[in-house]
């Protein structure tokens, strides 16, 4: 996979003498916990502990950068300035492209860049307002200004969500806001949720969700001869008309075949078989996952 924009995501930046302690307090992950250098997938819910959005954070030592869906970005910017109040925080979307590379080629691509390779998984490299971040499946996500001369670029065809749907990595569009606890979307299994930081917009239910066993769904990995999006219902023979998941991410694989990441009920994940749409629609098969779901 050679380097290609990530057109589908958008950048916020934290500054100020308040910005972590600011982001304790709302996000999912321990962000006084991540060390500079150092990223976290993490999440941003609504007091009843629904996921708004989720993101990769990034401690870039002065500031802290969020990845998200770019669709989301600006609600989210607006939702969470409502918070500051007297806080000494500043949240920008600067002006900036977001890349991709895969594999070995990856760290070669960063040359031009005159930015270094991270080493170890989720290992941030800052150079300025340029950041390099390691991910899941030999991937890295890199931040530069869109003032920088840039080599030429390729046009993701899709890979990049695929590879995420791979690794278990959802994240939240607004066909599924407000639709998910973080555990249902698996967020305890990918070091996106903490449950020892303290008080954050839902946290009591999440909390209570995990301390009391009351979780009954989980995301998996699916597949079908069928297209699929987020927010499409599923179902199951077992509980008839009624929609028993949903799908969260999905992408197109090859010849009309899609690949899903979807919350199911985890009684009959192992046993009875889903649809897409309907009852009498495309049935789905339950792919590997690099963590186990349980």
């Amino acid at each position: 996979m050679p380097l290609v924009q990530l057109t589908d995501f958008a950048l916020l930046r934290f500054s100020g003498a308040d910005a972590r302690d600011f982001l304790q307090g709302q996000l999912t992950c321990d962000v006084i916990a991540l060390q500079p250098g150092r990223g976290s997938y993490g999440g941003y819910c609504t007091p009843k502990g629904r996921l708004l959005a989720s993101f990769l954070l990034v401690n870039e030592g002065e500031t802290c950068a969020m990845v998200l869906p770019a669709a989301l970005a600006e609600v989210i910017r607006k939702r969470l300035t409502m918070y500051v109040l007297r806080s000494k925080v500043s949240i920008s979307a600067p002006p900036a492209v977001l890349l991709g590379a895969h594999g070995d080629d990856g760290s070669k691509a960063l040359g031009p860049l005159q930015i270094a390779a991270p080493d170890s998984l989720q290992q941030a490299v800052v150079a300025g307002e340029r950041c390099a971040i390691r991910l899941p499946g030999n991937r890295l996500m890199i931040m530069v200004p869109d003032t920088d001369s840039l080599p030429a670029l390729a046009a993701d065809d899709g890979g990049w969500q695929r590879q995420d749907i791979e690794a278990g990595i959802p994240f939240i569009l607004p066909a599924t806001q407000e639709q998910f606890v973080p555990q249902m979307v698996n967020f305890d299994l990918i070091g996106a949720l903490s449950y020892s930081k303290g008080c954050y917009p839902g946290q009591e239910i999440v909390a209570r969700t995990h301390y009391l066993g009351r979780l009954k769904q989980r995301m998996y990995r699916v597949s079908a001869p069928a297209v699929l999006a987020p927010g499409d219902k599923l179902y199951c023979a077992g509980l008839g008309d009624q929609a028993a998941g949903m799908i969260v991410n999905a992408a197109a694989v090859s010849d009309g075949r899609y690949e899903a990441l979807a919350v199911l009920q985890t009684a009959n994940a192992g046993s009875a078989t889903y649809h897409a749409g309907s009852l009498q629609g495309p049935a789905l098969l339950i792919e590997s996952l690099p963590y186990t779901v349980s």
